[in-house]
């Protein structure tokens, strides 16, 4: 089997190399992202393997029939980016990593919390600079806050646990109940009343219409003035527009987020000696009190061999002619 790895960083080859052995598959690893621009990098490849920020639509996948591609193998868990039908119309299989390591991004967005509350990052910032002051860096305790949850799948299980240890008071919402969580003390509401309750609101759930900015102005309306809310999740998930007049009135507290709606533009590459033209992104960064990582939250050794084993096995099930576990239809 010939593989076609695009937005392919040194990590991800590593990783990829580091389990070469487990089949005996060929890969070529491209820097460039998946668009109809670049599809035609695909001629001669069986499988294309792809990210989140490439761009899979009927232009592209159109190319990728034509070049003979058989399986797109998306090494995460999102595939809002795939045009599905496309595919399907096209006779192409769609496979995805569905979990990998919860607990790898349920960290990270506790990380956000932590860092946002108690300022960790300023403080660093002063102590290196000699300055030991302690003015402006106050926090507050975590312990008897009300967090809200919206979305409890593995990686929204996963954060609850670790809110549930620094006694925080959980309130949930989601299409599924967990009886674990429940049987947690966490408390389903309906998502209004997540909104209206939540000193701390954390987004885990996917990117679909339902879903798209459901934290925006009239949401927020609901929310607790100096609410923080913190999204590991899917960037469109927030209105970056309302969250920053949200932000600008004081209406969001704190605001943590690895992800972004724009990020394709953005996110893992280094544009330190660029002008960046996302006024958006400019606007947050404005902030004394936003927090932005580049989509790291998924970033851990774990989950990297996760992602890579399940990735690899995904293809082997195809190639095979086996029932694909992970197949999105």
């Amino acid at each position: 089997m010939k593989i076609a790895v695009f937005s392919t960083k040194s990590y991800d080859q590593e990783y990829f190399e580091k389990y070469s052995s487990r089949y005996e598959y060929t890969f070529s690893f491209f820097e460039t992202s998946l668009n109809k621009s670049t599809a035609n990098l695909s001629i001669g490849f069986d499988v294309v393997c792809a990210f989140v920020n490439d761009k899979v639509d009927n232009d592209t996948i159109e190319i990728l029939a034509k070049n003979g591609v058989k399986l797109i193998a998306m090494r995460c868990a999102g595939f809002n980016n795939v045009d599905l039908q496309s595919a399907k119309d096209h006779g192409i299989k769609v496979v995805r990593v569905p979990a990998y390591s919860p607990e790898a991004v349920a960290e990270h967005s506790v990380a956000l919390i932590l860092t946002l509350n108690r300022k960790t990052h300023k403080a660093y910032n002063r102590v290196r600079e000699g300055n030991f002051s302690l003015k402006n860096l106050i926090g507050f305790n975590l312990y008897g806050k009300t967090v809200g949850v919206v979305g409890t799948g593995k990686i929204g299980i996963a954060f609850c646990r670790i809110m549930k240890g620094f006694g925080c008071k959980i309130l949930a919402y989601d299409i599924a109940v967990s009886e674990e969580l429940v049987a947690m003390g966490v408390k389903y509401l309906p998502i209004d009343e997540v909104f209206k309750q939540s000193d701390i609101l954390s987004l885990h759930c996917p990117l679909m219409p339902a879903t798209k900015h459901m934290v925006n102005k009239s949401s927020l309306a609901k929310m607790k003035d100096g609410v923080m809310i913190i999204n590991t999740s899917r960037g469109a998930l927030i209105n970056t527009a309302d969250a920053i007049d949200g932000l600008a009135q004081k209406k969001i507290g704190y605001l943590g987020i690895d992800v972004y709606e724009q990020e394709e533009k953005l996110f893992f590459e280094d544009l330190s000696e660029s002008i960046i033209q996302d006024d958006y992104i400019l606007r947050l960064n404005s902030f004394p009190n936003v927090l932005i990582t580049s989509h790291q939250a998924y970033f851990t050794k774990e989950a990297m061999d996760q992602i890579t084993l399940i990735t690899l096995d995904n293809i082997h099930a195809f190639e095979m002619n086996e029932k694909l576990e992970n197949e999105v239809s």
